[in-house]
């Protein structure tokens, strides 16, 4: 049984999707998922059944109480030998439920902890609901491994039982960028809501030269509205395009000279292992496990996140010198290859549930 708080287009419904083929390879894998999406048409495609879950919603509230009963159902109707639990919500309500529907085996794959990107009360609540049902966890799953260490500094999970398995993408169905564009064409991807904080990447292109760039974000959101008005104010809305929501990122990123990440915080960013496998240099904030991703001065520029001063120097040394984004950009997809293509991802996932499950030794 696979579970994940929404069905929607973001970084952790990519992590499933891209691991549901080597998953329905060995087991009978349902998927649990709420609201509209591609995942339910992944799901299916995959030969995977999907079932639509009516009361798990990412706001907290009082329907709460109605998805733990909700997924504690389910998990019993399914006689599930094993749940893998995917984002913060559905990953607290799914280990209780786990534990009443008697599921031995209970894995929680970390994108990103909820008590790292809130703060004040919602930071203190998230951080002790986490260590709470700690106790309830078989093994924890970090795609990097500054999560892990933030987890076990917290308490949130434990050394013992968490292990690190990258994030990864088929390297080989991305097209190599040509990365000659006059001007250059800056793209980001990403949900337009917190934490990716696109109001920063505004400022910071604001601070462009006007001429030097073309920028494309790609994505929709709730801060749709506010980032067209942070553009039109800065005087940079017809430099900057903004797409929505795409189903041929691989091609977008192939008409593109490089990259940009704006997140306030992250865990190992999808978008940027994207970039990377089509060639692009990236710059990039440095929070989360994205400094293992990319290679300072090598595959991109790191930035501190919040100051759209950095990002623009940063972005300003990429798109002043084409020789230099090409060196970045192909050391950036020879990155990816080597360590994060989806073959070793896969490999890594199944055997870690067969381990648990107690069909290997």
């Amino acid at each position: 049984m696979v579970a994940i708080t929404l069905a929607e287009v973001g970084g952790a419904q990519a992590y499933v999707m891209a691991l549901l083929p080597a998953l329905v390879e060995h087991f009978d894998v349902v998927v649990a998922a709420h609201g509209p999406g591609p995942l339910r048409e992944a799901a299916e495609r995959s030969g995977a059944r999907y079932v639509a879950l009516r009361w798990v919603r990412r706001s907290i509230g009082p329907s709460d109480v109605l998805g733990l009963l909700e997924l504690a159902r389910l998990f019993r109707r399914e006689s599930a030998d094993a749940v893998a639990l995917n984002s913060s919500k559905v990953g607290l309500l799914g280990r209780v439920a786990a534990v009443i529907a008697r599921v031995p085996v209970r894995v929680f794959t970390v994108h990103g902890w909820a008590f790292s990107a809130h703060t004040g009360v919602a930071s203190s609540l998230y951080l002790w609901a986490e260590r709470l049902v700690r106790p309830l966890t078989t093994q924890f799953i970090c795609p990097a491994e500054h999560e892990k260490r933030v987890g076990v500094r917290a308490g949130a999970c434990t050394e013992a039982r968490t292990t690190v398995i990258p994030n990864a993408v088929d390297v080989a169905s991305f097209k190599g960028a040509a990365l000659d564009g006059e001007p250059p064409l800056l793209v980001s991807v990403g949900r337009l809501s917190f934490p990716k904080d696109f109001i920063t990447l505004v400022r910071a292109l604001a601070l462009l030269e006007p001429g030097t760039f073309s920028g494309r974000i790609i994505g929709e959101g709730p801060d749709r509205a506010e980032v067209q008005r942070a553009l039109d104010a800065a005087g940079i809305g017809r430099a900057v395009d903004l797409a929505g929501a795409r189903e041929d990122v691989p091609a977008q990123l192939a008409e593109a000279d490089a990259f940009v990440l704006s997140s306030r915080s992250e865990c190992l960013p999808i978008s940027i292992i994207e970039a990377m496998a089509a060639g692009l240099p990236v710059v990039a904030t440095d929070v989360g496990g994205v400094a293992e991703l990319v290679d300072e001065g090598s595959t991109g520029r790191l930035v501190p996140a919040g100051d759209p001063e950095a990002m623009a120097r940063g972005l300003a040394d990429v798109l002043a010198d084409k020789g230099r984004r090409k060196a970045m950009g192909s050391a950036a997809r020879a990155r990816a290859s080597e360590r994060f293509d989806l073959p070793r991802f896969r490999e890594a996932h199944v055997q870690a549930l067969l381990r648990l499950i107690g069909q290997t030794p």
